[in-house]
């Protein structure tokens, strides 16, 4: 599973910093900037960063939700072949039927042809909502997801303090040294399997 949202959310809120320093710096007047010590020196930001594909990779909660997401498309996918399988076997009767003059008339015939259609339309429609209840359940996990780490990172930081924690994708070159990704699946998965065990 990739992240994309939370590199959206990353850019943004770099964005927002960014425009929130230009700010301030622009409505400094040339005396102030003369007379603030401060307002010379570079402004410094305390930044680290995580990895999206390490944590999909290695956050177990993560990991549940793809096994899901397989569970539910191969839910779906033997569904259709189920129902795709019924339709030939009908269509293939019909012929057969036909091919040996099994039909006394084209009422009889019709009425099969009538019979093979509404398997057709309801296997669509059946179809058709399977799999949005599915999409909608895999919305929900994906949700969830983003919503368990969005919390344990605010949780973290907390007691971090840093000024932003952007994920990897966000930009082209990262320190090496700024990379927090292993703390940050360590923490998640303690705080996971702790909830999952008292269940």
């Amino acid at each position: 599973m990739k992240f994309s949202a939370f590199a959206n959310c990353s850019l943004l809120a770099v964005a927002s910093l960014l425009a929130g320093c230009a700010n301030n710096q622009s409505s400094s007047t040339p005396d102030a900037v003369a007379t603030t010590p401060a307002a010379t020196q570079p402004t410094t930001l305390n930044i680290r960063f995580i990895d999206s594909d390490s944590i999909a990779a290695h956050y177990n909660l993560a990991k549940d939700f793809q096994e899901v997401s397989i569970r539910e498309y191969s839910k779906l996918e033997n569904a259709q072949q189920s129902k795709a399988a019924a339709i030939q076997k009908l269509a293939a009767q019909i012929e057969e039927k036909a091919r040996n003059n099994g039909y006394l008339s084209e009422a009889s015939y019709n009425a099969d042809m009538t019979k093979l259609n509404r398997m057709q339309q309801e296997a669509q429609t059946s179809m058709a909502a399977m799999q949005r209840k599915s999409e909608q359940e895999l919305m929900e996990l994906q949700q969830a997801l983003t919503d368990s780490i969005n919390s344990f990172i605010a949780d973290y930081n907390a007691t971090k303090g840093y000024d932003a924690i952007l994920y990897r994708a966000a930009g082209v070159y990262f320190n090496p040294a700024l990379d927090i990704t292993k703390e940050i699946i360590e923490g998640l998965n303690a705080r996971y399997n702790k909830i999952s065990d008292t269940k």
